[in-house]
């Protein structure tokens, strides 16, 4: 079994651990260290024991605090898969019938009819115009 030296507000400790878990320790470490470094700075220096105690009880504060919100997420979470399920099952909407109005057929006619006649006084007023300048 491997040891690894870790540092903890200051002091050094050396602790082992299963072969390849040595990168596990140190980041454990690392937060603990942090911890320690925190109450270091406010209170001073602390006897080892009650220092551990301290910086262990931060990081067991701050883990609760995450659980706690990790279980919100995940109720969230929860609810929302729900949601989503419930508008995959449910039946597609019934296709909206949309009428559009048509123009008649006879109603084309008239104005195509207008347009012509409508061109036809057009030409016969431009000859009338042209004749008599």
């Amino acid at each position: 079994m491997p040891e690894t030296k870790i540092s903890i507000g200051g002091r050094e400790f050396e602790v082992a651990c299963q072969p390849g878990e040595e990168h596990f320790l140190q980041s454990a470490a690392k937060l603990l260290d942090n911890e320690a470094t925190v109450l270091s700075s406010q209170i001073g220096r602390l006897p080892e024991a009650r220092m551990l105690l301290m910086s262990g009880l931060m990081l067991a504060d701050k883990t609760a605090g995450l659980e706690e919100q990790l279980r919100a997420l995940e109720t969230k979470l929860g609810a929302q898969e729900a949601l989503i399920e419930e508008l995959r099952s449910a039946p597609a909407p019934e296709p909206e019938r949309i009428e559009v109005p048509v123009v008649p057929r006879e109603v084309h006619d008239t104005f195509a009819e207008l347009a012509a006649r409508t061109e036809a006084m057009a030409a016969a007023l431009e000859e009338r115009l042209d004749v008599s300048s």
